[in-house]
């Protein structure tokens, strides 16, 4: 079992910044990959970003590859995302997840195939 706690959304004007922080706890958070998803009112949940277990292969949206950077820290259980030149559209609540993976660079980008999710953290971009 995994807990993951979300923290660090807020309301930001566009153009602007936020960091994204998920806190795992429980059972080797270390040894799940990591990913990063949004959900906006009335869409689907969106796939943003998924980071390996070593942090060593990472993944993008293509609607975000170039504005946000997700990274880990193991020794802190932590993952975190960067998110640069906010639009409107990226108003949403954000998801971090953890998939089991038996290889340091797996990577997940489908979100059935994560076995655990946080509350989320809403982030809303004023334009």
């Amino acid at each position: 079992q995994v807990q993951l706690i979300e923290s660090g959304g807020g309301l930001v004007q566009a153009g602007g910044s936020l960091r994204l922080s998920c806190a795992a706890s429980g059972r080797a958070p270390s040894n799940y990959a990591m990913g990063w998803f949004r959900q906006a009112p009335g869409m689907e949940r969106e796939f943003l970003a998924t980071i390996s277990r070593n942090g060593g292969t990472t993944r993008y949206a293509d609607s975000v590859k170039i504005r946000f950077t997700i990274s880990r820290d193991n020794a802190k259980n932590s993952v975190y995302l960067q998110m640069n030149s906010l639009k409107p559209e990226d108003t949403a609540v954000y998801y971090c997840a953890a998939v089991a993976a038996a290889l340091r660079n797996t990577i997940q980008e489908v979100p059935r195939m994560y076995n655990y999710w946080g509350q989320g953290t809403q982030v809303t971009v004023s334009s």
